[in-house]
């Protein structure tokens, strides 16, 4: 069971959030707070594994207290403005929610903290093991594990049980995991999820045009959907507007 806590000073938006996690089995509401000074007093006597926390608060805003008391939480932002989406994705969120939140998408957030849990919990041989700036996986060869750095990496393409893994070496490794599992083990705020069949590294992306992303040496990636809207919310503060 992950416990949860909801900061927001809208009570509307905590009643949504709290409704959702009661509807969810893996998750237990701990509590919730409207001000910054009571949650702050909250979570010292009851720390939580999960924070959902609004962004534009008074006192502090979301980013500040994350980064002075969320330290020891796993974080997911909800707020109604998509310009503070990279902020929140260099805080290590795991993932970034915009208001109003559909409950699909917050199921989607929510799995990805279970899969961090369960990661955490059990260790296992799996086929992709991960370290801070690197994923070990299992190639054709049986018993060899193959370094992949997360700098070198361009894209991943899913195949069916397989995945792709290019790099900036012009190498193609294919290890035998889910897109989704391997969508889950690397980080958020260097990957993203851009079509059903693949993952691009964000730093790699020269150009997004209709539904295609023009990468660094790479071919075009299609993007499309609900992958597409949220790599759009991602860029939002970067984009220039032409007036």
């Amino acid at each position: 069971m992950i416990t949860c806590f909801i900061l927001d000073d809208e009570q509307a938006a905590i009643n949504v959030l709290e409704k959702y996690i009661t509807d969810t089995p893996y998750l237990q509401l701990v509590d919730s707070a409207t001000r910054v000074p009571k949650a702050i007093e909250l979570l010292k006597e009851n720390p939580v594994d999960l924070l959902f926390v609004d962004i534009q608060m008074p006192t502090l805003t979301g980013l500040q207290f994350v980064d002075l008391y969320g330290s020891n939480m796993q974080i997911i932002f909800t707020t109604a403005y998509s310009e503070f989406a990279l902020d929140g994705f260099d805080r290590n969120a795991l993932d970034y929610l915009l208001k109003p939140i559909p409950f699909d998408r917050f199921l989607k957030a929510t799995e990805k903290a279970l899969n961090y849990f369960n990661r955490q919990a059990t260790a296992t041989s799996a086929d992709v093991a991960i370290a801070d700036d690197f994923i070990l996986v299992k190639t054709e060869h049986k018993g060899k594990l193959r370094k992949v750095n997360f700098s070198e990496i361009v894209y991943i393409e899913g195949l069916k049980n397989y995945v792709s893994i290019f790099t900036n070496k012009h190498e193609q490794i294919v290890t035998y995991s889910g897109i989704g599992e391997l969508e889950e083990r690397l980080p958020a705020r260097q990957f993203a999820r851009v079509h059903r069949s693949y993952i691009v590294a964000i730093s790699m992306i020269n150009a997004i045009d209709g539904n295609e992303l023009f990468m660094k040496d790479a071919p075009r990636i299609p993007t499309s959907g609900r992958y597409k809207e949220d790599l759009l919310a991602l860029f939002q503060k970067s984009i220039l507007q032409n007036k």
